[in-house]
This record gives C-alpha cells, structure tokens and sequence, in this order.
C-alpha cells in the first residue's frame, strides 16, 4: 500500500486556520490541462483564488482535488485543482500559510494560432470583471511562507 501524501491535510488545516482566525484563504495553483480554472485570469501558468466560505459554494477538499464554484461576472462556474497542482495556501490579510513543491506542469496547450487547443475546460467563457478580490492576492503577501517537499 502506498503511503498517501501529507499535502491535502496541510491544506486543509492551514484553511481551517484561516477560517478560525477570520483571514481570507487563497490558493496558488500552476495551471495545467487538468486545472478547471478561467483561464483569463491565468498569468505565467499561475492563477490565485479565494476560497473562502464567502467566496465559495460546495467546497470540497478531498486528498486529490479541491472543487468548488464561484461567480465571476455574476456567472456560477466550477472550479477544479488537482491538490498536486497547489503551489501554495495562505492568509491574504497577513500572508502566513505554506508552500509547497510542484513537479514541473507542462503549460497550457497552445493551437497554431495562439488559441489554447483542447486545454480549456468546457463551460468557462470569458468574463469581463472579477468580484471583490477573488482573484487577486495582495501584494507582497508571500513572505512567510514555508517551501514543504
């Protein structure tokens, strides 16, 4: 039996934290084919989300994924990160939280005219405008964040 990693139960502890201490989690994820994510909101391979219980419906946290749905533009769409592709989980208030290791993720597929091919999940379109800060991390949050192989 193979041992079953210690990431999830980390992410889940440093957002039950978060919640404890009425901070705002936020999820660093590198974004590959297998990452539900809008991808407009996606820069250098990575995308930053909110997923606080304000900012999420049916959240769920398993050991290999974590889904929920968000709104953007007044749009619900789902969302869904393979924990493997979770770089790091943090405070957005005071930056604590941790990072961790991603194995190299191959970027996002392009076709020949620029266009991403089939690596855009079915069902997210394009938006113009974000809610309250559910994407964009404050600046220069990240300095207490702990690399964990």
């Amino acid at each position: 039996m193979s041992e079953i990693s210690t990431k999830p139960y980390l992410i889940r502890a440093i957002f039950q934290w978060c919640t404890d201490q009425g901070l705002t989690p936020y999820i660093a994820v590198a974004v590959d084919r297998h990452t539900m994510v809008p991808r407009q909101f996606v820069q250098d391979g990575q995308i930053v989300l909110n997923i606080s219980p304000d900012a999420t419906q049916s959240l769920t946290m398993g050991n290999e994924l974590i889904a929920f749905q968000a709104r953007f533009s007044g749009v619900a769409q789902n969302i869904s990160v393979p924990i493997e592709n979770v770089a790091a989980i943090y405070a957005r208030e005071n930056g604590h939280g941790m990072a961790f290791e991603v194995s190299e993720i191959p970027a996002v597929e392009q076709g020949g005219d620029g266009s991403e091919s089939d690596a855009k999940p079915v069902g997210l379109a394009p938006q113009a405008d974000l809610p309250d800060e559910s994407l964009e991390p404050s600046k220069g949050v990240r300095s207490h964040l702990k690399l964990v192989k």
